[in-house]
């Protein structure tokens, strides 16, 4: 049984949040509309300033009893006591014109507004002096103002024999002017709904007069009329929050249409006062009021006029309660205010001191940077000085194993060559002994194993020295060796002082050929660079390395 209600509840959770949005949003459109109610008024008068205007330019009795009918229409929920002044127009030109339709119609809305006006007496006499029977298309009409006559006294007086004798009567001309009305007139939809709410059939009316209301124009008093009663409807059924949805509705359209004798708005703020919504009620109450006052309709000045002191005193008390309220809370605001500047200086005193402190840290840490930036510069040359190091000790290695290998091979060879002189001189061919001593044969085939030993061991060590060194020739200027040689002479300078040797004269003896030979090949590949011409040593140094630039 639990879990079943706990799901209902869940199902109509979403039902009720939705209607309440809904009913908040119908409560913000009737703000709205009390705000802006000056531009319904705008609209309302110019309505009437063309009335008049046309009124002005009338040129028969037949145009300018139209007009008094609609200037009447007009006023009548707008403003009673200029209402009743065409009404009068109205009866005097149709005296004139001699029209007892027209004379009957004119006497209807004359007595209709007297009993606005809260002159009941004055319009029963009216309505008694109106000859019916010759005007059968009123007889409706005339048994409804009679009807609104009565109905207003049952609502005025406070005796309960006058009012239920008021009450008869009222519900008598309700029921017989049924007779008299088309079957489509809203007349008709109002007397069937309020015979069934005289009846309890409260269901019934709803399904009655739901259907019809969505028909009714915006711009059609009767709308109000129809929501009004629906929302008595709901409140016979005890449903407050459709009465007051209903309610709100129908006061939206009497503003809209500035009907200032009206009832919603009024009952309206009754309910939101019972809520404890006092600004509502107050702001709904005073436009009511002031309504009222303006049109000089008696029976909804008397009736606000009860109902208004209780909301007044209600709102004042509450002013009362929110001076007092703001008065504690500037009172808070100031000690607040106080404790904050306290905290304020504080925070200036700390923040100077920190501001202090972030100098000396900027300082700091502007010399770390530069401490850093010195370091990073050390640790640069210290890891070229480190790669230049492990370059030499490789080279190094090389080279001492290649120096022993050949300083082995040539004691070798120095021994065959001894060997073979001494050969030479026990058999006593000194002829062919001092030509084998003059002979350079010998030395020039050693220099060439010497050379080529010399260019394996270099290219082993930088296998793209030939292509590293043309690059910074340029293709055009590039020196590639001859068929079957490792390295020319101009590489072979260039190899030396790649591996440290940059002494002329250390090239020169290296390579058996002058200081000058040395010192002008190096000027004519300087010339030939694509660098800086006094850079390009340094280039040379840079080929094979990680420290290229």
């Amino acid at each position: 049984m639990n879990k079943f209600l706990s799901l209902l509840a869940l199902l109509l959770f979403p039902i009720f949040v939705v209607g309440q949005t809904s009913f908040d949003a119908l409560l913000q459109e009737l703000d709205q509309t009390v705000s802006d109610y000056h531009q319904f008024l705008e609209q309302k008068e110019t309505k009437i300033g063309k009335l008049k205007k046309h009124l002005n330019q009338s040129n028969t009795d037949a145009q300018s009893y139209h007009l008094y009918g609609n200037l009447y229409s007009e006023y009548k929920a707008y403003q009673s006591d200029s209402a009743l002044v065409y009404a009068r127009k109205e009866v005097a030109i149709a005296n004139k014109i001699n029209d007892f339709e027209k004379t009957n119609e004119a006497k209807l809305n004359y007595a209709s507004i007297m009993g606005t006006l809260g002159m009941y007496k004055e319009a029963i006499d009216i309505l008694d002096g109106v000859k019916i029977e010759t005007s059968p298309n009123l007889k409706g009409a005339y048994l409804w103002t009679h009807r609104i006559i009565y109905g207003a006294l049952s609502d005025y007086t406070t005796s309960i024999q006058e009012k239920n004798k008021y009450l008869v009567l009222t519900k008598k001309y309700r029921d017989s002017s049924l007779l008299y009305y088309p079957k489509n007139a809203p007349q008709i939809t109002i007397v069937k709904a309020e015979k069934s709410i005289d009846l309890g059939n409260y269901d019934q009316t709803l399904k009655l007069l739901l259907p019809y209301f969505p028909s009714i124009a915006t711009n059609n008093p009767d709308r109000a009329v129809i929501a009004y009663i629906i929302s008595e409807v709901y409140h016979l059924k005890k449903n407050s929050s459709a009465e007051e949805k209903w309610l709100a509705i129908s006061a939206i359209s009497d503003l809209q249409l500035v009907k200032k004798e009206n009832i919603s708005l009024r009952k309206l703020a009754i309910i939101r006062y019972n809520q404890g919504d006092i600004d509502r009620a107050y702001t709904y109450t005073k436009r009511s009021l002031e309504d009222a006052l303006f049109c000089s309709a008696r029976l909804r000045t008397y009736e606000i006029s009860k109902m208004l002191p209780i909301i007044n005193d209600a709102y004042e008390h509450k002013n009362e309660t929110n001076r007092w309220q703001l008065t504690v809370f500037l009172i808070s605001v100031s000690v607040l205010s106080l404790f904050l500047l306290g905290v304020l200086i504080l925070l200036f005193k700390q923040m100077k001191k920190l501001g202090k402190a972030q100098k000396s840290i900027h300082l700091a840490n502007a010399q770390l940077s530069i401490l850093n930036k010195e370091l990073n510069e050390f640790n640069k040359k210290l890891n070229q000085s480190n790669i230049s190091l492990a370059e030499t000790n490789l080279v190094k290695e090389i080279y001492i194993g290649r120096y022993m290998d050949q300083c082995s091979d040539y004691i070798g060879k120095l021994e065959e060559y001894s060997s073979k002189l001494k050969v030479m001189a026990t058999a006593g061919k000194m002829n062919d002994l001092v030509h084998t001593v003059k002979s350079n044969a010998f030395i020039e085939g050693e220099l060439k194993e010497f050379y080529t030993n010399f260019d394996q061991t270099f290219l082993k060590l930088f296998p793209n020295f030939i292509e590293e060194f043309t690059a910074l020739l340029g293709e055009k200027e590039a020196t590639q060796p001859k068929e079957g040689e490792l390295l020319n002479t101009e590489l072979r300078i260039f190899a030396l002082i790649r591996l440290g040797i940059k002494d002329s004269t250390k090239i020169a003896g290296f390579l058996r050929y002058s200081v000058s030979t040395i010192y002008n090949y190096r000027s004519q590949l300087k010339n030939k660079s694509l660098g800086p011409r006094d850079q390009f040593e340094n280039s040379v140094m840079a080929i094979g390395t990680a420290n290229k630039e």
